[in-house]
Parts: C-alpha cells; structure tokens; sequence
C-alpha cells in the first residue's frame, strides 16, 4: 500500500502515533528512515521545507532558490564571512548538490576511531552499505561524454603539472547535460533522495510530512515519546500557528549539520552535553576566475567529472603546516549566480561579463580544522566560525594552487573572488594571495558541507552520542546526519551520510528489540 507525502494544505493539527519519528528529508534522514522502514517499522518522517517534486523544476535560479536553498541561499555566519548552503525542502540539500559521491577514505574512518573512539563505522562495517548505495544511485566515474570544456581544462592541467586527479564518482543516470544541477534536476537523472529514497519510502506505505518544522521534544524520564511540530503555512512562509504531535518509540534527529545541533540547543540539551554545537567543520570553498580564449560555457554538462586530490590530506613538516587539505574541481555557476559572486562595479565587472561565455574558473574545499561554532538566540541559530591560522593557511595555499591550475589550463586572466577583485597575471604573482587578510566579508566564500556539533564519541562531555547514534544519557534519541562527524570527511559529505545511516539503523533495530 503506497503512503503518502503531506503538505500544509492537507495537514490537519492532532496527534499521531507511530513507531520511529524522523526528522528531515536529507541524504542521512530519507535514507535511516527507509532502512528501518526495511526492517519492519512504521517510519514517520517530518520536514519543515516544502516538497516540490521534479515535475515542477524550471532550471530558473531565482526561482529553484526559493524552493530547494535554505534561506534562498543567503544565509551567513555570525560575521557574514561566509555563504553557509543548506537544503529546506523534501530531499535536502541532495536536491541542489553536484551528486559527487565518494566513498569514506579509510585514513578518515581510521582516524575516527583511533582519535575519537568511534567504533562500527571502519571500511569493513560501510563496504555493504555503499555496495548496496551504488546500485540504488547508479554511482559510476564521469564518462567523456559529460566532461564540459572547463572540466577538461583542468584534467589537461593537472597532468601538465603531474598532480594527481580522478574522474569524480556520479549519482546519475540518464543525465541530459542541462548544467542546471544546483537548481535541481528537471530531468530526474540527478539521483537525489527525492528520487531514490523518498520515492521508495512512500511507495512501501511510508507517511513523509512536509512544511512541519520539529520544535519540541517531551520527556519521560531518560525516553523521549513526543515531538510536537508546527505546521508551516507555505505561501505565507510562516507558522500557521496549527501544531502536530508525534508519538513514537524512537526520534531520529537528521536536520543537517547546521540545525541538528541547534534543535537540541533550543530544547535544552546544552546544559548536559557541554559539545553539543561545538567542532563545526563546514569545508569553506574560496572560488578563482578564470578567462579563457576558447569558450568555456561552465554552466552545461555535469559541475565537477574531473577532481584534483593530489593535496586532499594536509602535508606537514615537524609540526608545521606545509601544504595540503583540500580537494580542487572546476567551477560552475549558472549567469545570474555567476554575475552575483564575480567582484567588481560598473564597468569592471560589464569587462568581465561581457566575455562571459570564456569565463571558467575552479572552485576548492578545505578540509579545515573544525573550529566553528553554533549558539542560539533565542530561536534565531548563529553560526561563528573564528579562521584560525590552520584553516588560513590551507585557504592561501588552495588559492595558489587554483591560480597555478588555471594559467596551467590556459587561462589569459585570473580574479580572486575577494571584494576586492585582486587579478593576476602569471603565475609569479602569487605574492597578492599572501597580503589577503581573510576579514569578515572581505571574501566571496561558501561552506556547503557542514560537519559537528553532534560530534560522536565515548564521553558526554566531549561528545554528543555514541557509536550507535544515540544521544548521551537519552535512552531513544538518535542523530544521523553529518553533524555525528568528529571532523570534516575531506571529500563531498553526502554518501558518508548515507553510509553512516545505514549503521544507525542498524543499531536502532538492535535497541528496539532489546526494550521492547
């Protein structure tokens, strides 16, 4: 029997009962709720964005912001340093990412559990979920066919300079090349959760309940059994003032990175759990211009086929940061993004705009020492991310790989994408990337991969939950979304999120049946 996706408009306010409640939509929060639905669970899910399904994506930025981009992708940190991306919408961020899906690195999975005594999640405990993950989101390296010019730039590039580099793994199948990714596939070839997932889960009878945001958790003694939810009037973009209650045996908290920690905050939990919202990594991702003299077009095809991971782990000498902890793709932003990140006024920027067919350009994500920070006020979550010297260090020096790389590819003109347009012109002038300061909102910078907050571990008072996914002193909350990592994974988070999800469910399972 086929379940349903709810919306505002046919919500009603009351209670419902059901075994496992699971709040939000996302790679980790569809893919726990589906594996415990395999196990036999009624499986309730609870999201507080709206559900736009394929049928109505129009490849329109401003308008695919408004439906799949938390905050229409203008939200900042505390200081508006950096562009923090999130999804707010049934199937999450899935919907707008670039569905690059790689495998945890082992040296990741190995330090987790050497340094933060997480047990259950090495290389042999994830191999059958990701085995299982590849068939599901038809997972394979970039073909040919679906390298853009910018994308080949860049693979020429790197062999030019002998860096190493790897066709990027792709959740896809049937791909049309429309370059429209981040504004969510219209084709339903990208394999989001809300085409994977979620269509599973409500074609085996399970109930997903859009525009209801999770507010409130309710206590007997160490077991949570209610969750009450406001509903969201969607046109109004507000609460309506309705609220639905959830019972449930267990909650499975997978907002995200950047709300799991906060929901906790608001209910309290800080007082116990003295990390929680502390050690967010978010990969901030510092963007190099490029113009070229054939066209580039970087806005068709696939974003990123071709990936440099020759500096994905930091290099270090006696102690000392040398160079590393990064990973390096080609860029693509459709015009109107394009337009709104590249620096400059009047007629400078119209110079650059006007060659917009030519512009290329890489983009880089620091695997960066996991500093930040979440605190409330009131409702209203702040995100303070300090740049410490480590992750200043690894910004300059993915700068100048990004400068070498596109000179290397041929570039005739390189801009960084600080405020203030800082070009260069060779690459003997990689000395402008050392006067940088890095100041609040000096700098055009996304962090689109949220990691902490919930970081998983041995000790409540250094951790937030355990091995199983369960948080510390509760007997039946559980988290499954990246804020459970103790560090940034160094490559896209989304099918480590997955993975771990499957370990949660599992572990779930196990406590279900022990206390029933």
């Amino acid at each position: 029997m086929s379940g349903r996706i709810h919306t505002f408009d046919n919500i009603r306010a009351g209670r419902i009962k059901t075994d496992i409640c699971v709040v939000g939509s996302g790679c980790g929060g569809s893919t726990v709720a589906r594996k415990l639905q395999q196990q036999g669970y009624q499986v309730t899910i609870v999201e507080q964005g709206g559900y736009y399904p394929t049928g109505s994506f129009d490849n329109n930025e401003l308008n695919m912001a408004g439906k799949v981009s938390a905050d229409r992708n203008m939200m900042t940190s505390n200081d508006g340093s950096f562009n923090l991306l999130s999804g707010d919408n049934v199937g999450g961020a899935s919907v707008h990412y670039w569905a690059d899906s790689y495998r945890t690195p082992d040296d990741r999975l190995e330090q987790w559990a050497k340094q933060y005594g997480v047990r259950g999640h090495g290389p042999k405990d994830l191999a059958p979920a990701f085995a299982e993950l590849d068939i599901r989101l038809n997972v394979h390296p970039a073909k040919d066919e679906y390298l853009n010019p910018m994308n080949r730039l860049l693979e020429k590039a790197a062999h030019k300079l002998g860096w190493k580099g790897h066709r990027v793994p792709q959740a896809r199948k049937n791909c049309q090349k429309s370059g429209h990714c981040m504004q969510g596939c219209a084709f339903g070839a990208k394999q989001s959760q809300l085409v994977t997932h979620i269509e599973d889960f409500v074609a085996a009878g399970g109930e997903l309940y859009a525009d209801t945001r999770a507010k409130k958790l309710e206590f007997t003694g160490s077991r949570a059994t209610t969750l009450r939810c406001a509903i969201i009037d969607r046109p109004a973009a507000k609460e309506s003032g309705q609220f639905l209650d959830i019972e449930a045996r267990a909650f499975v908290l997978a907002g995200g990175g950047f709300s799991s920690s906060a929901f906790l905050l608001t209910n309290g939990f800080g007082k116990t759990l003295p990390a929680l919202g502390q050690h967010i990594a978010m990969n901030p991702s510092p963007i190099v211009h490029a113009l070229y003299n054939e066209p580039v077009v970087q806005w068709r095809n696939i974003p990123a086929g071709f990936g440099v991971d020759e500096f994905r782990l930091a290099r270090y000498r006696d102690g000392k940061y040398i160079e590393g902890g990064y990973l390096l793709m080609p860029n693509q932003l459709q015009p109107g993004t394009l337009a709104a990140m590249l620096p400059g006024y009047g007629r400078e920027h119209f110079e650059w705009m006007e060659k917009l067919p030519y512009l290329g350009g890489t983009i880089g994500w620091i695997d960066d020492v996991p500093a930040g920070r979440i605190e409330m006020d009131g409702e209203r979550r702040k995100l303070i991310y300090p740049l410490v010297p480590e992750n200043k260090a690894m910004l300059r020096d993915l700068l100048k790989k990004q400068v070498i790389a596109n000179f290397a590819a041929g570039a005739t003109k390189v801009m960084l994408s600080d405020m203030r347009g800082t070009r260069i012109e060779s690459v003997n002038d990689l000395s402008a990337i050392d006067k940088l300061e890095f100041e609040p909102g000096s700098f055009a910078m996304a962090s689109p991969h949220p990691a902490g907050g919930c970081r998983m571990g041995i000790d409540a008072k250094t951790s937030v939950v355990d091995s199983d996914h369960r948080l510390h002193g509760i007997d039946n909350l559980f988290v499954s979304d990246p804020s459970v990592f103790p560090t940034a994974v160094s490559v896209d988070p989304s099918y480590t999120i997955m993975a771990f999800s499957y370990v949660a469910a599992q572990a779930i399972d196990a406590r279900l049946r022990k206390t029933r």
